[in-house]
């Protein structure tokens, strides 16, 4: 699965979009990144821009802005509301999906190492980036902000983290950052009152409300001995937020910033806003979600509301989301549309690559009888894999909901989410077959003319083979593993859909063998021979393991069939 990183950079220019617009160009020029959305304000002259996609591409595209920037934005001619002390004020990358928060520290050091080195810009890292407790505050970085850097360089203390420790008069200095994934999140209330609202807003967010003496509304505030307004927390940690009236869908919000929905996610800004709104007599009637939301974010919601109603979560991701919209009330002011708002689908909107597995079941019968070589017998393997998991998965969660066997729920459940992600990873490996192929065919078509040609057209050649081998491989892995899955269904599953569990079992076994086939076939072309010994004698292993695992389910199948 791919990794996908988010960046935000902020540029200090908010009037003129002209040269905006030449900023976002050049992020458009990098593929495999998404320019999803560009904020200019007037009053701060400043513009925020949001770009996402796969790390490499994304600190390419970010680097080609901020040396654009650098070029275009003059900051001794800077005014505006907000602090800043470079054409590229900030530049922080958040991880969005698959990808750690240390992975994501390298690439931001990374961007920043290139940005002092290849632009002579003073870089700061900050928040996760940084490499001392106090850069990671942002305020710190930016403190004296463009007109007070250039006494700052000269401070020990502040040498940057990368560039140097001079004046660049022109572009100033910038921070980059790694941060997690904030999400802007309201919640709908059924009152028009602002004051009730921001009542329920101090409840919940961390930093809570101001103490007072006796009463908690009139009752004078309460001071710490150097004269600061002493607060009470609030209950939800990493979570800013406020009671506002929305004039157009005339009712009040909650407007929350999650700042870090890993501490809390949305499902759990929802439910405590939802608790702090009965005990003052207010209910909640949905809510909203400003910008976009990692995919995860969304199934974990569904994961948690179906937990709390004893339901198996082991469903495909479309109805995870469902049951996540319906039970927070995404769609309550406006329809929601996954497409739009979860950022893994926005990407994927704008992949034009055909893909196997959106077919139809007729549409792929047809496109695989059809002359194009493509999609073969390794595509069919992985298909007739991720049926047999689906088979198991499916007498999985018909047996957590069986009349009678309500505490057995949750573990029906977890071998359900094992099959799900079994399901997913051969239908990946459904379209990775065909791009294996393709991948051959690309490295034969390269030129041979010269022998520098010749060197790098072999090369290409066998490492596409490898992958051909690869691919296949690694279909029978997973479909081995599904093997668990079908067992244990077999063995404890609903007895009524013994024979699915059975089919499921013939549909694994024809995987692996059909797999097989494509990693001995692919074998015989490549040079690296002990790469191949190896390959084929692991994968016959695989094989006669799941051939007596066949055997084993199927023996079990008929012993229950034979009783009823």
């Amino acid at each position: 699965m791919k990794k996908i990183i988010e960046c935000v950079p902020n540029f200090s220019e908010g009037h003129d979009m002209n040269i905006i617009k030449q900023i976002t160009d050049v992020i458009e020029t990098v593929s495999g990144v998404e320019l999803l959305d560009v904020d200019p304000g007037a009053a701060t002259n400043r513009t925020v821009v949001t770009i996402v996609g796969t790390p490499d591409e994304v600190i390419e595209a970010a680097f080609l802005a901020v040396k654009k920037a650098s070029e275009i934005i003059d900051m001794r001619k800077h005014k505006g509301e907000h602090p800043r002390m470079g054409a590229t004020d900030v530049c922080p990358l958040i991880p969005v999906s698959n990808i750690t928060m240390e992975e994501t520290v390298a690439y931001a050091r990374k961007l920043a190492e290139r940005i002092g080195n290849e632009l002579q810009i003073p870089v700061y890292c900050y928040e996760e980036a940084a490499f001392t407790p106090e850069r990671k505050n942002l305020a710190n970085c930016r403190s004296g902000e463009y007109e007070g850097l250039r006494e700052k360089l000269t401070n020990p203390k502040w040498k940057p983290d990368f560039g140097p420790a001079t004046m660049n008069e022109k572009a100033g200095a910038t921070a980059v950052g790694a941060r997690d994934f904030l999400v802007a999140f309201n919640v709908n209330l059924n009152t028009t009152s602002t004051r009730r609202a921001n009542s329920i807003a101090f409840d919940v967010r961390e930093r809570g409300r101001v103490l007072r003496e006796g009463n908690p509304i009139t009752g004078k505030i309460v001071k710490d001995e150097n004269g600061n307004q002493v607060y009470v927390p609030g209950s939800l940690k990493a979570v800013k937020a406020i009671g506002w009236f929305i004039e157009e869908y005339g009712i009040a919000q909650i407007s929350m910033n999650l700042t870090n929905i890993a501490i809390t996610p949305v499902h759990i800004a929802f439910d405590e806003v939802c608790r702090k709104a009965e005990v003052r007599g207010i209910r909640v009637t949905g809510s909203e979600l400003v910008g976009l939301i990692p995919l995860k974010a969304l199934l974990d919601a569904g994961k948690y509301f179906l937990t709390k109603q004893q339901r198996s979560l082991g469903i495909d991701e479309a109805e995870l989301i469902k049951i996540a919209v319906k039970s927070m009330g995404l769609d309550d002011l406006k329809p929601f549309v996954p497409e739009e708002k979860i950022i893994e689908y926005k990407l994927a909107a704008k992949d034009n690559a055909k893909k196997l597995i959106e077919l139809t079941a007729k549409g792929f019968a047809n496109e695989t009888a059809s002359e194009s070589p493509a999609p073969g017998g390794g595509s069919i393997s992985a298909y007739v894999g991720a049926l047999g998991a689906s088979l198991a998965t499916m007498v999985a969660n018909l047996s957590s909901h069986k009349r009678g066997w309500d505490e057995r729920w949750e573990f029906f459940s977890k071998w359900a989410e094992k099959g799900q992600k079994l399901k997913d990873q051969l239908l990946y490996l459904v379209d990775e077959d065909t791009n294996a192929f393709n991948k051959i065919m690309d490295a034969f078509s390269l030129p041979k003319k010269t022998d520098e040609e010749k060197i790098t057209r072999k090369a290409a050649i066998e490492a596409a083979s490898k992958y051909a081998i690869e691919i296949p491989f690694r279909v029978m892995q997973v479909a081995y593993e599904t093997m668990n899955v079908v067992e244990a269904m077999a063995k404890e599953g609903n007895p009524n859909s013994i024979s699915d569990a059975g089919v499921g079992a013939l549909c694994v076994r024809s995987a692996v063998m059909g797999a097989y086939l494509n990693v001995k076939i692919n074998a015989a072309g490549i040079e690296d021979r002990a790469f191949a010994s190896k390959m084929i004698a692991e994968g016959e292993k695989i094989q006669n393991q799941t051939i007596e695992r066949e055997k084993t389910i199927l023996q079990i199948v008929e012993e229950v069939i034979s009783k009823q």
